[in-house]
């Protein structure tokens, strides 16, 4: 896909995002919708590879959701990769649904890792990482965190630990969005400059505008073929509720379902 297109897809997952949440009367809009540009560059712009058809395909690249409340995100994508049908969006949360409110691998198609315990992700894509690098394997592992997340202590055990094994093969990309379930991150636990801690943890860091999808898809596709002995991060600064005009930036919407009346509002602007 060309970067339009990307665009498209993009926006059409936003809409299948606020359909399926609202369906289900409770999820996370919020930082589904800034991270799913991240997710549609990796799924639909060639970078990530992966296969539908045989989604446990030893050779292909690894994604890892570590901000597991974006489940949705990910859904929308896997159905419109063709890991299962789209009309199976709408049964988010459910009883029996293979689409629970945060990944399993065990039950849905294309999830590499079930996560949801914020923290937890990168140290899984660190020993996926590993795994890899010890079968001489040339797929790479991608990691999307929230920066809500990075307060937690064992993203800094994994940190140090990507740099200490040199997993050049793992690239983390932090959804900066400024904001988390209790207000903006900078309030609940001041973070500082992400950049400069991941570089001081020994990492290569990049920062970038996590919705300009031409420059994710150059950056991205640039370090999955620089390889070398550094994990990378790339800090991809976005807005939370990305693309629905009464979301963004607010942080009650990071888990609040729309009502009907606001889901169709939302994707009235959307489709427009």
């Amino acid at each position: 896909m060309d970067s339009t297109a990307l665009a498209a897809k993009a926006n059409d997952m936003r809409i299948d995002i606020i359909k399926m949440i609202s369906e289900a009367g409770s999820g996370h809009p919020g930082g589904s919708l800034s991270c799913i540009d991240i997710l549609t560059v990796l799924y639909f712009g060639g970078l990530l590879h992966h296969d539908p058809e045989n989604p446990e395909d030893p050779e292909r690249d690894r994604f890892v959701l570590c901000k597991g409340h974006a489940a949705p995100a990910l859904y929308a994508v896997l159905a419109h990769a063709g890991y299962f049908p789209r009309e199976e969006l709408m049964t988010l949360r459910k009883k029996g649904s293979r689409l629970q409110g945060h990944p399993d691998h065990r039950l849905t198609p294309g999830v590499d890792a079930s996560t949801g315990s914020l923290g937890q992700g990168l140290s899984i894509a660190c020993g996926m990482a590993c795994g890899l690098r010890i079968d001489h394997s040339p797929a790479r592992v991608f990691a999307v965190l929230g920066d809500g997340e990075c307060e937690e202590g064992q993203v800094w055990e994994a940190a140090m630990f990507a740099a200490h094994q040199q997993l050049g093969n793992l690239i983390a990309i932090v959804d900066c969005n400024g904001l988390q379930i209790d207000g903006p991150v900078d309030d609940v636990v001041q973070t500082g400059t992400l950049a400069e801690k991941f570089a001081a943890f020994g990492w290569e860091v990049a920062e970038i505008d996590g919705h300009d999808i031409p420059a994710l898809r150059e950056l991205l596709g640039s370090l999955k073929a620089a390889g070398g002995s550094r994990p990378h991060c790339v800090i991809a600064h976005t807005i939370k509720g990305k693309g629905v005009s009464f979301m963004e930036n607010q942080v009650g919407w990071h888990g609040k379902a729309p009502n009907a009346e606001q889901a169709a509002r939302a994707v009235a602007e959307l489709q427009a």
